[in-house]
């Protein structure tokens, strides 16, 4: 069978199907009705932060906010929290699903920071996905959420709203990231993540959004809206 000729087709690059203006409209939108939003995760310092992204994952923010300040108590450092050992950390969070493989990730991460970084965490992406069990989406939160860069990490919520809206259209992770530091005007940027993130948690929910209150639906192009 001769071999079929090779296509010179590539692909086009997502793009966002909204128009600057509705881009605008509809984070001016979110704005307005959440001026100044916060993680949901409980922490105090970069490195209580880091463990709680760590422990989230797969698992809900209040699942995790019941079981880090026992944790938190006695380690809030990683001198701490390499001192308590894997089997110490697990004692503290059974209740989070995948807790043995996140105390695991937890203690590596303490290890990692004393000693590549003096026990700080670094305000670095490359660093941070360095560490055991930090991808790119954990380091994102870290570095919007800690340190406050203009960074946006896209879990599952944000994934759906920017593929749902049309606001940023993507067949994985990386390519909605992409759409959205295209497109996100720059006095936006600092707080794109969490809008979008609250906004799929909580209205754009994935079996059923709540279109009838969506700050954003006249932004919106999707067309199975439940009005």
């Amino acid at each position: 069978m001769a071999n079929r000729p090779r296509s010179n087709k590539r692909r086009t690059a997502p793009r966002s199907r909204l128009k600057p203006d509705a881009i605008e409209a509809l984070f001016a939108n979110l704005k307005a009705a959440n001026p100044a939003p916060k993680s949901e995760l409980d922490f105090a310092s970069p490195f209580t932060l880091l463990v709680a992204v760590v422990l989230s994952a797969q698992a809900t923010d209040v699942s995790v906010n019941k079981a880090t300040p026992a944790l938190f108590a006695v380690a809030d450092t990683p001198e701490k929290m390499a001192a308590l050992g894997e089997d110490g950390i697990r004692s503290f969070i059974t209740t989070i699903g995948l807790y043995r493989n996140k105390a695991k990730a937890i203690f590596g991460i303490s290890k990692a920071l004393i000693e590549r970084h003096g026990g700080e965490v670094p305000a670095d992406r490359e660093a941070l996905e360095a560490l055991p069990g930090v991808g790119r989406k954990s380091a994102n939160v870290v570095l919007n959420v800690a340190f406050g860069q203009p960074v946006i990490a896209v879990d599952t919520h944000i994934f759906r709203v920017g593929n749902r809206t049309g606001l940023a259209p993507g067949k994985t992770p990386l390519e909605v990231e992409g759409v959205l530091e295209k497109v996100v005007p720059e006095p936006y940027l600092l707080h794109a993540h969490h809008w979008l993130i609250l906004h799929g948690r909580y209205v754009c929910k994935a079996r059923k959004p709540d279109c009838p209150v969506c700050a954003i639906a006249e932004q919106c192009i999707y067309t199975a809206k439940t009005l």
